[in-house]
């Protein structure tokens, strides 16, 4: 493995310190600092310090004022950075493992609330109903307000099958949402596969996690199998909120001619400059084993694609979007990814604690940075509405975060005019009128798994239009080509 990739952080990619948590370990090398120390900042902030336990109402522990500065301190520069102490460093390690105890939610903080990044599918959460933009103001009896994201955290984490009640804020709704959820063993299948339409393949990555580059390279096998040659396939990473870095390669590599460039940072230090390829030394990391793409099927690398984004598609999502996008091995169809283009990287401070410190900005083979503006789509197809409403209007995205970094390209989006666009009815956007209503199922009728697929398609909009730009692409493959002039007339 490239030495220089090692001391980035794999797991780099996660929008959030939350009950998920996207995010690795690894040290990076102690550096020297440069230039003189800001000796009047520093008799400012030990006068603070002074005064604090001198002062205060009550007795303030040292190591409580320490934490709480340090904290504070990397609050300030971007929503991503943050202080792991020993018991958040453990959830970091817990989280990044693909099976935890919780709800399943990806969280961030926002006004001092908690607010819901995406709910993981197949999870309590997801189930009940919460949904990407709620503010969670209570978890049982306890106000959220005034708690750190680490705290809100350990409160919705508890012991399998417990109960805990969310009160939570919805735009839209004129009153306090209220869900009682019950604990589980979150176990998050991160690849799903299934044929939409005979010779027509669909895999969904939900979140990138240490084996889904080999978990969606069985997941091509069983397709291609089924299929006896596949003739077109969408990769549907809506609402994925990234994950590890390294898989990001790898899901990229499985699709894209072997080399090709994928990513590259850029950042102050030698370290956080990398160049990543579709090559084994960046997508696997014991090299001891077969190369996890080696059963990859041959038209992996040809089949007519279509990647699905949309505002919840974040970090690895939109590596993988942009440099496939880049490379024109797959049109991208759906609405604006969420715009997270940074790396954080675990910084050992003392024997059990560390920081996570953005250290790198990352960019698709083209050189595009997708800071704070996202993957825009080469074909725009919006979420169907709901009672008018674009449920995509409403979600959060890096534009949207407090100190969020600018893009350094110059690139800027715009909140007030993204929004406006979200509400904009799209071409390909069904009307009201159109959407098909559920048939009601007959007298003794049983629905199975199949009909309940079929159904979720049905009214899957964005979908569809995946479904749709495929059909084109087979007939304009199956087109005939014209000779040209010159053969011709030799013909002759």
């Amino acid at each position: 493995m490239n030495p220089r990739f090692q001391k980035l952080l794999w797991l780099s990619t996660g929008v959030s310190l939350g009950v998920v948590v996207s995010v690795g370990f690894t040290a990076i090398a102690q550096k020297e600092t440069t230039g003189p120390l800001p000796l009047t900042e520093l008799r400012a902030f030990t006068e603070v310090y002074g005064r604090i336990k001198q002062d205060y109402v009550e007795p303030v522990d040292d190591k409580k004022l320490i934490n709480e500065a340090i904290n504070g301190m990397l609050a300030g520069l971007d929503p991503h950075s943050s202080y792991l102490d020993a018991e958040a460093f453990k959830e970091l390690r817990v989280s990044t493992s693909g099976e935890f105890g919780g709800l399943g939610l990806e969280v961030n903080l926002e006004d001092g609330l908690v607010r819901v990044i995406t709910p993981i599918e197949d999870t309590p959460a997801f189930r009940a109903g919460v949904k990407s933009g709620d503010y969670i103001m209570k978890i049982d009896d306890t106000n959220v307000r005034g708690l750190s994201l680490n705290q809100a955290v350990t409160k919705m984490r508890g012991k399998p099958n417990t109960p805990v009640t969310l009160t939570v804020l919805r735009k839209g709704e004129g009153k306090p949402l209220t869900f009682t959820l019950t604990r589980a063993i979150i176990k998050v299948q991160s690849v799903k596969a299934r044929m939409l339409e005979p010779g027509f393949g669909y895999v969904r990555i939900t979140q990138f996690q240490e084996h889904s580059t080999e978990d969606l390279v069985k997941a091509l096998e069983n397709l291609s199998k089924e299929a006896k040659g596949l003739k077109g396939l969408v990769l549907d990473l809506r609402n994925d909120p990234g994950g590890v870095l390294n898989t990001a390669v790898g899901v990229s590599a499985a699709f894209l001619p072997e080399g090709s460039l994928v990513v590259y940072t850029e950042g102050r230090t030698p370290d956080s400059k990398v160049r990543l390829n579709a090559t084994r030394e960046n997508y696997q990391r014991d090299n001891n084993r077969a190369d996890i793409l080696k059963s990859l099927p041959k038209e992996a690398k040809t089949v007519p694609m279509v990647v699905l984004v949309n505002g919840g598609s974040a970090s690895a999502s939109e590596i993988v979007a942009g440099a496939l996008q880049d490379h024109k091995r797959a049109v991208v169809v759906g609405t604006q990814s969420f715009g997270k283009g940074s790396v954080q990287s675990i910084l050992p401070i003392g024997p059990t604690s560390a920081i996570k410190l953005t250290t790198a900005r990352y960019f698709t083979p083209s050189g595009r940075s997708i800071q704070a503006k996202g993957i825009t789509p080469d074909i725009i197809a919006e979420e169907a509405t709901v009672n008018g409403v674009n449920p995509d209007a409403y979600r959060l995205r890096e534009a949207d975060l407090e100190h969020h970094l600018e893009n350094p390209n110059g690139e800027k989006t715009d909140k007030a005019t993204q929004k406006a666009d979200d509400k904009k009815p799209d071409a390909v956007t069904p009307p009201a009128a159109l959407t098909p209503a559920k048939p009601a199922a007959k007298k003794g009728e049983k629905r199975g798994k199949g009909d309940d697929a079929a159904e979720a398609d049905r009214v899957d909009y964005q979908l569809q239009q995946a479904l749709n730009v495929l059909k084109v692409q087979q007939i304009l493959l199956a087109k005939p080509q014209a000779q040209p002039a010159a053969a011709t007339a030799s013909a002759k």
